[in-house]
């Protein structure tokens, strides 16, 4: 049962005045619960991220990366990670990056002509891709 008042229907507390849906309410609608809620957000989490050294690296030493070199470098931190790998060495092709595995940081980059006669320290495993 609904009150009119001047012609307008009165609403209880909490009902939302218009029926549009927005976007975001579109969004949330679609989710199936909070599990897939939660497995997106991990899975945002799950990107490996670069330090601003890296990304330094990347640009001065001329290191494009694709998506498909992005995938290969999570994957093989997530193996790290699987390992209990803390300090990574991850090797893919020509090039070479230090990672933070705990988390998930890509800490600097090298090409294969600052690789010769060069030794890495602090690291406690190696992934070769």
């Amino acid at each position: 049962m609904s009150i009119i008042y001047n012609n307008k229907p009165i609403l209880p507390i909490g009902k939302a005045i218009s029926q549009k849906k927005t976007a975001e309410n579109r969004n949330i609608e679609n989710c199936t619960g909070f599990d897939a809620v939660f497995q997106q957000e991990l899975s945002k989490q799950s990107e490996v991220k670069f330090s601003k050294h890296a990304l330094e690296r990347l640009q001065k030493r001329n290191i494009e990366l694709t998506k498909d070199d992005l995938s290969k470098i999570n994957e093989a931190v997530n193996k790290a990670a699987e390992k209990g790998v803390k300090e990574t060495l991850i090797i893919m092709g020509n090039s070479a990056f230090i990672a933070n595995v705990k988390n998930k940081m890509i800490i600097t980059a090298a090409t294969e002509d600052n690789l010769k006669n060069n030794v890495f320290t602090n690291i406690d495993g190696a992934v070769i891709i």
